[in-house]
């Protein structure tokens, strides 16, 4: 498997961020739903089949060559802890409607995604301590 562009990483981070706060500002959990589908479709295929890359790609075309990369594994874990949560936001929606529970689960996604744009990854944080305990 081969290494994931940064530019692509910050892209879907990009995207996580602004699907939260749309959906939190116009109270349309609707939006989380289709983050959902979104990341749960690039776990299970791999990034090019996320929809956020796909749609930031020729965009990014340009910094692609000779960019950073990031481990496909540690990439596979952190888009893990954002379904989990994600899925948490989803049944959270469904016991309450409308309820801020949901939204609480889902600001956690846009809060990591906004750390990890700024420089600190939480999931690799916890990636990395987990690996470190297994030793």
């Amino acid at each position: 498997m081969k290494d994931i562009p940064i530019p692509y990483v910050r892209a879907n981070q990009a995207g996580m961020v602004l699907f939260v706060l749309l959906a939190v500002v116009f109270q349309l959990p609707v939006l989380i739903v289709a983050l959902w589908a979104i990341q749960v479709l690039g776990l299970w295929q791999g990034v090019r089949a996320n929809l956020i890359v796909q749609l930031a790609a020729p965009l990014l075309r340009q910094r692609i060559a000779g960019a950073p990369t990031e481990s496909p594994e540690l990439q596979r874990f952190n888009n893990s802890i954002v379904v989990g949560l994600l899925t948490l936001s989803l049944i959270s929606f469904w016991i309450s409607p409308g309820g801020w529970i949901g939204y609480l689960f889902a600001g956690m996604v846009a809060l990591a995604a906004l750390a990890a744009i700024c420089g600190f990854c939480v999931g690799c944080f916890l990636y990395y301590q987990l690996k470190r305990q297994r030793r």
